[in-house]
């Protein structure tokens, strides 16, 4: 009897591991599905858009993504995680936001680590200090004097409670001392169009949303938080000149469900790998100041957890938490 049941086991196991297989030679047979848990106009946005058209015609399935914007980027998350995981919805998301999440939420509906799968880094770029005009800022300096003297008339945006451009400002102010009103929004884009229109006084913006703004003269740009000066500005300033130290980054990554068969997320994985090579994929990384990170799956997984780790002190020194 022992006998008869461990080779049935054994046949279900041989099964199954030829039926996940064959699913994933078969894959994509559908069009997929791309959760961006941002609003169209962010850095995450707009890599999602050019990579989904780009991996469209390599698997021979759309690529189609999908804004699910809220809660700094946990909304859009949350319905990753509890997709299923057949590789037909996936989620390009900022590791910093992601990795954040994991400490800001008291009560999150799902583990950043355990319930979602990396799967590769196509994008890594800075963040830039942009601020609206009318203050007549030309540099750092005169933004942290101007913002001092006027602590209670002076505002900075961010992209929500917690978002990499929330802790960034909060690190900023921390280590120059200026006091000025937090003004949160629904994400990257509306942050920026905020700041255009004047509701606040500085934004740390992921650079693709800024830069159409840059370029008009509706927003100033003060500082690039890169270690040194980026070749796409060489007059503007690193953060770290006025700030020692002081670099962050948008690091946008693909991600799966976690369970998503390793053939599947392989094969994703070279694709991407390939289709941040083609010329109108480097062109928008490179007018976004960003440039592919060359991780392994295993590589990426671990910059994750390392992200978690280190976002994880940042949060609980600053005292920041979200029910």
């Amino acid at each position: 009897m022992k006998t008869m049941k461990a080779a049935s086991l054994l046949l279900a196991a041989i099964c199954l591991h030829v039926s996940s297989q064959a699913y994933a030679q078969d894959y994509p047979s559908r069009p997929i599905r791309l959760v961006v848990p941002w609003p169209p106009g962010g850095i995450t946005d707009v890599i999602s858009r050019s990579l989904g058209a780009v991996l469209s015609e390599s698997l021979g399935q759309q690529v189609v993504p999908d804004n699910r914007p809220g809660a700094a980027g946990t909304l859009g998350a949350a319905i990753t995680a509890k997709s299923n995981p057949d590789g037909y919805t996936l989620m390009m998301h900022d590791v910093p936001s992601h990795a954040i999440s994991a400490t800001l939420y008291k009560r999150l509906s799902y583990d950043p680590l355990k319930d979602i799968e990396p799967v590769a880094l196509p994008s890594r770029s800075p963040l830039v200090l942009v601020v609206n005009p009318k203050y007549g800022f030309k540099s750092i300096p005169q933004l942290i004097d101007y913002a001092k003297k006027h602590a209670g008339d002076f505002a900075f945006a961010s992209s929500g409670p917690g978002s990499i451009t929330h802790l960034t400002g909060e690190r900023f102010i921390r280590e120059t001392g200026i006091k000025p009103l937090h003004v949160p929004y629904k994400g990257g884009g509306p942050a920026t169009a905020a700041l255009v229109a004047g509701e606040a006084g500085m934004y740390f913006a992921c650079i693709s949303a800024a830069i159409p703004h840059i370029k008009s003269g509706r927003l100033t740009l003060l500082g690039i938080t890169l270690p040194k000066r980026s070749p796409l500005y060489p007059d503007t300033p690193a953060v770290a000149e006025a700030i020692p130290g002081f670099i962050m980054g948008c690091n946008t990554g693909f991600f799966a469900p976690s369970g998503t068969p390793p053939k599947i997320l392989d094969r994703l994985h070279a694709e991407i790998m390939k289709a941040v090579t083609r010329p109108r994929m480097k062109d928008v990384l490179t007018a976004n100041a960003a440039e592919p990170a060359p991780y392994t799956r295993a590589q990426f997984k671990q910059h994750v957890a390392d992200e978690v780790r280190a976002w994880g002190k940042v949060v609980r020194a600053s005292g920041l938490k979200v029910d």
